[in-house]
């Protein structure tokens, strides 16, 4: 016989194949199911979590539970298998609940919306963002926050700006995430290059760069690195910032998928800076809502006015509506709720990888598969041809990122490549490990 909660799901799953809940619209109230089955409030909660965790309805706090519009979400007929696109899965954006935002946003800001404000961003959200980044060991205040209109927009001015060093050029890890490589270059700014790999880089070799290359600043990725996956140690991290002290080289913080750490065992370099050294740069594009568009960046005051004089030029202010709706979104409980959802999602993808390569035949792949993340870095034996394996999987719907989008123009690379599982659904990502390897074979 079945039990209460599994006769309040196919109580659902009947409604809605009738059609008399469609999708977007609210279901039945926790009230109205406890009297209509004569349980506890426990047990319709349980058969609503049961429905949210197979992804057919999602919650909205305070509001109740709705039916997921399922638009190409878990389409197991999708033909395309692509690894090196960069974006969330799109069952897990809250469009409904973000939406609620945005709205009631319109509603509180209705007076400033059509008129300028401030170039460094609402006070209100600076200070929401005070609270927030120190849940991830980033201690500062609101006047040292800054608004930008993504993370891209603050690399962007740093890399132009002049720095108290009066230095001029910058170093990136090789490799790294590609858009600094081409921003850098546009920019006309000399970018020096430092190998990286699974075990982080060698720390001689930096001291040798901040030692004699001019460097300006030094951009990072400590923590869920792309393309590699990998986390620096506390070790490497307290001594690059020992470094950048001792030979005056400033250091920019890329955290762009600090939220998803699962146990927050890895710390960020700005919490082992005490000379004001690190600019800790914040994204929500990766983790959050690529179109919202919003980042922050951290700045000490020996660099902010310089910072903001810059950004004044750029876009005199990010958008007033989309900072409302954020700190409405983070105010509410949404967000937490919401970055609950994704790290299980993203530890249970990676687990699906992990499953997939210690069943199949490696051939001579290394590879490094972090807990939880968007990235893996494979790197292949020599006698395998990166490009005629990026065609052949090609040939067969299946893309991947190879090794030279993240490297320095015409610099030695690494016979390597990159996948991002962000996206794929469960059935994708095996069936994609399952075709690559397949190819890797027929190289072999």
């Amino acid at each position: 016989m079945k039990k209460k909660y599994e006769m309040i799901i196919d109580y659902i799953e009947k409604l809605v194949e009738k059609r008399q809940i469609k999708q977007g619209e609210r279901l039945p109230s926790i009230r109205e199911m406890v009297s209509k089955f004569k349980c506890n409030k426990s047990t319709v909660i349980r058969a609503y979590k049961e429905l949210e965790i197979s992804h057919k309805i999602y919650s909205i706090p305070k509001s109740g539970y709705y039916l997921v519009e399922n638009k190409n979400i878990n389409n197991d007929k999708v033909d395309i298998i692509n690894f090196s696109e960069v974006m969330p899965e799109p069952k897990l954006l809250p469009y409904k609940e973000f939406n609620h935002c945005i709205n009631k946003a319109i509603e509180l800001n209705k007076d400033n919306l059509f008129t300028y404000s401030k170039t460094q961003g609402t006070e209100s959200l600076r200070k929401v963002l005070e609270k927030h980044f120190s849940e991830n060991q980033i201690f500062t205040s609101y006047e040292e926050i800054t608004i930008t209109s993504g993370a891209q927009q603050a690399i962007n001015i740093l890399s132009r700006m002049p720095f108290p060093n009066n230095k001029a050029n910058i170093l990136a890890e090789q490799p790294t995430y590609r858009l600094i490589n081409r921003l850098v270059e546009l920019n006309k700014n000399k970018l020096i290059g430092i190998d990286r790999d699974y075990e982080g880089i060698n720390l001689k070799k930096l001291e040798h760069i901040f030692k004699t290359e001019n460097i300006k600043f030094f951009y990072t990725i400590p923590r869920f690195h792309n393309p590699l996956g990998t986390h620096y140690s506390e070790k490497i991290k307290m001594k690059i910032v020992e470094l950048a002290d001792k030979y005056d080289v400033y250091i920019v913080e890329d955290d762009y998928l600090a939220d998803i750490d699962n146990n927050k065992k890895f710390l960020p370099l700005y919490y082992y800076d005490t000379s004001q050294r690190v600019i800790y740069v914040k994204s929500f594009s990766k983790s959050f809502m690529p179109g919202i568009r919003i980042g922050a960046v951290v700045l000490h005051d020996n660099i902010k006015k310089v910072f903001l004089d810059y950004k004044e030029c750029f876009d005199l202010n990010t958008s007033v509506l989309a900072q409302g709706a954020l700190e409405i979104f983070i105010n509410s409980g949404m967000y937490k709720n919401h970055i609950k959802k994704a790290k299980l999602e993203y530890k249970r993808k990676m687990d699906i990888v992990r499953q997939c390569l210690d069943n199949i035949d490696q051939n001579d792949v290394e590879y490094y598969i972090p807990e939880t993340g968007f990235f893996i870095w494979m790197k292949l034996p020599q006698y395998i041809n990166i490009n005629m394996l990026v065609q052949r999987l090609k040939s067969k719907d299946v893309y991947i990122t190879p090794a030279n989008d993240f490297y320095i123009r015409n610099t030695p690379q690494e016979n390597s490549f990159r996948i991002c599982i962000s996206k794929l659904n469960e059935n994708q990502i095996r069936k994609g490990i399952r075709i690559l390897f397949d190819e890797v074979k027929k190289q072999s």
